[in-house]
């Protein structure tokens, strides 16, 4: 049987920005971080990166940002081909861990330099949202040929991106989801202006249309005409084009002494608005690959979760469906917001669940079935020589 070295060098290639802290980014970081506390040698092949401050970075490309699936990203310029090349070759990666889609200009390069000792796994991502970016995807498929036929493995982050990744890209993955810092999460605290008898009601998230806040609103609005419910809060953190619309809303609406815009929240504060929540209302239309938000709102034990009913957050709500709502339905969202605020006993219970449930998702676990992913694929790749 061939051997697989002990200490790994491993590539993570990222088109887009290491500079940010949401989605794929966080995620590549944190199976980056994870993997080198195992002892192996991590390096980010990425997509121009100026601020984020880790061990080698490999800014591959320049960038420039466009929107995508509702919200803004950025993409490579073309970049110098056999620099590209020469670079991969020189280094002798173990393993390029390419997440996916990805882009023709830098990492389909990448992954075409690999040598026959390389082992190239995949991780997709995304589940498009409007009919443009679901074909887009798809004609992306077609351009990136050279270089999907080139890997050993494909993986998804959930049910749903892997069947479109079967659908755009002809590939057939296997599911592996996204990663949670369990611990950040478990062991937060509640911020002390939110620690008191009121229940609190939690947004984390864009300030967008089809993330589903100013649904949220609406509900709330419902809520507070109700006799039947005691006063509560409902704090929205995030920042974004909807901004103005909500304020608006809240001014129209009366609702200045129950609704706080808290803003943009970094990620070391997120964990403490979590355990500051009694409920967590996540009204997203769509465009979720996974629902990483859900689980670090479950993390923690401190809040009830509710999902918009969309392909990726039912993924993870499967053991709970009925914490499911459908999105563009502002009564039914405060129906089931009434319930938890008005049945503790329930309410606890789910905590609890959620609790034990976000634990299976911390990056030990996920990154542990990930190693022996790189390690079966790297066996089969040096047995074949």
């Amino acid at each position: 049987m061939a051997t697989v070295p002990k200490r790994l060098k491993i590539g993570l290639v990222l088109d887009t920005s290491l500079d940010t802290n949401e989605g794929v980014p966080r995620y590549v970081i944190d199976i980056g971080e994870w993997l080198r506390g195992q002892g192996h040698d991590v390096h980010y092949l990425v997509g121009q990166t100026d601020t984020r401050q880790l061990p080698n970075i490999h800014s591959l490309s320049r960038n420039i940002g466009v929107r995508f699936n509702g919200t803004r990203t950025t993409i490579p310029l073309p970049a110098n081909r056999r620099k590209l090349q020469r670079f991969v070759r020189q280094q002798k990666f173990d393993v390029l861990h390419v997440q996916t889609p990805h882009h023709p200009l830098m990492a389909q390069h990448l992954i075409k330099a690999a040598g026959p000792q390389t082992a190239v796994i995949g991780t997709f991502h995304v589940l498009p949202y409007g009919r443009l970016s679901r074909f887009g995807n798809k004609a992306l498929g077609l351009w990136l040929r050279p270089s999907l036929k080139r890997f050993d493995r494909m993986l998804a982050v959930s049910p749903a991106a892997a069947e479109y990744c079967r659908w755009s890209f002809g590939l057939t993955a296997e599911v592996l989801p996204n990663v949670v810092d369990y611990k950040q999460f478990r062991n937060a605290k509640p911020l002390p202006r939110y620690d008191d008898e009121k229940p609190t009601i939690l947004f984390l998230g864009r300030l967008v249309p089809r993330k589903g806040p100013m649904k949220l609103l609406q509900a709330a609005a419902l809520l507070a005409a109700r006799t039947d419910i005691k006063p509560f809060r409902v704090v929205i953190c995030g920042s974004g084009p909807l901004q103005p619309k909500l304020e608006a809303f809240i001014t129209k609406h009366n609702l200045s002494d129950t609704v706080e815009l808290a803003g943009f929240v970094s990620e070391a504060d997120k964990p403490r608005y979590y355990a500051s929540a009694d409920i967590a209302a996540f009204p997203s239309r769509g465009g979720e690959s996974f629902g990483i938000v859900l689980l670090e709102a479950m993390a923690g034990g401190h809040a009830v979760v509710l999902a918009g009913d969309n392909p990726g957050y039912r993924s993870v709500m499967a053991p709970q469906p009925d914490l499911l709502f459908d999105a563009g339905d502002e009564q039914l969202l405060a129906d089931k917001l009434a319930y938890y605020l008005n049945n503790t006993a329930a309410a606890r219970k789910l905590r609890l669940w959620g609790r034990a449930y976000a634990a299976d998702f911390d990056t030990a676990v996920v990154g542990t079935k990930l190693l022996g992913i790189y390690e079966a694929a790297l066996r089969k790749r040096r047995s074949l020589r």
